[in-house]
């Protein structure tokens, strides 16, 4: 059966509509077709050949809040770790009993990174955004499909890979080290997300240039964004530092990119990864997503939204 003209016209529409409880911040990642980076090893990471948006910021305790609130009454796949709780740079707790839980953000933890998390958490989440929003238990139309259809595999619940309608995902290795390192005006990468070797610090956060969370200077997460002066050249904050962030890949191991407020700027030099230690204190996310529509299609949207409303004649 053919689509009606205009149903595309209207799904891009929606998803791309201001969210009804979580809010994303993106930056748009152009300059289609760019090269990669020539890395030791024989490693070329960053080209990508579509237009894009990563998220400014690393996911927040407040935005995981209100995904908790929506699907995790009974958390039946684990979506929340008592860590989160009990651990002094964990950002969230729980109250009540299965079937009627309900979450809240540490007081003043609000707007740091969200960590404790797995992979699959971070799939889940990227689901419940890309399935708008929903209320309800964790199936298939809130966590278990969207961007990512979870299988069972050996007794375990994992996602897939990326479904082709995806709309908001995990970024993959070369999405997260373009929004990373590459300066399109000078069509170069840099070795440190907004930075060079010769002007890295660790330091509280400030406005000053070439600042990050690192080496235990703070020894804590920091609100994201708390390093104004250090964007990388496409506007994103906190890829070098604060927590590591998970990223997609094909192989059987989860890996991470960026460093920790714990370890050394050496680790978010730009060829380094991590495999993902699990749900430790220094592991959280950000997400990416296909590009906004353009306004010549919303415009398009709005005339045939016009015209299906308009009376006919007798």
């Amino acid at each position: 059966m053919r689509r009606s003209c205009c149903g595309w016209m209207l799904s891009a529409l929606l998803w791309s509509a201001p969210a009804p409880g979580v809010s994303v911040d993106w930056v748009s990642v152009g300059d289609p077709g760019n090269a990669c980076d020539e890395l030791d090893g024989g490693r070329c990471w960053g080209a990508v050949g579509y237009r894009y948006r990563m998220g400014t910021f690393e996911v927040t305790n407040d935005q995981y809040v209100e995904f908790l609130n929506a699907v995790a009454a009974s958390d039946d796949f684990l979506v929340y770790n008592e860590s989160m709780s009990t651990h002094a740079v964990g950002g969230i707790d729980r109250f009540g009993a299965a079937g009627s839980y309900t979450y809240a953000s540490k007081a003043g933890r609000g707007d740091l990174p969200v960590n404790f998390v797995s992979y699959n958490d971070g799939t889940r989440f990227a689901n419940w955004l890309h399935n708008g929003q929903p209320v309800g238990a964790q199936d298939a139309s809130t966590t278990e499909d969207g961007a990512y259809t979870f299988e069972l595999v050996s007794s375990s619940w994992v996602p897939g890979a990326r479904n082709p309608d995806a709309s908001i995902f995990l970024p993959n290795n070369d999405e997260w080290h373009k929004a990373a390192y590459y300066d399109a005006v000078s069509t170069s990468y840099s070795d440190y997300p907004g930075g060079t070797i010769s002007n890295v610090f660790c330091s509280a956060p400030t406005s000053t240039p070439h600042r990050y969370n690192c080496s235990r200077a703070v020894n804590d997460v920091t609100p994201v964004g708390a390093y104004s002066g250090t964007p990388t050249p496409y506007g994103t904050f906190d890829q070098g530092g604060n927590v590591l962030e998970l990223i997609e890949t094909p192989l059987a191991f989860r890996f991470m990119r960026g460093g920790t407020y714990r370890t050394s700027f050496t680790d978010f030099e730009s060829g380094v990864t991590f495999v993902s230690p699990g749900e430790r204190e220094y592991a959280g996310f950000r997400l990416a997503a296909i590009p906004e529509p353009g306004t010549g299609l919303l415009l398009l949207f709005g005339l045939a939204s016009l015209a299906a409303r308009r009376p006919r004649a007798a």
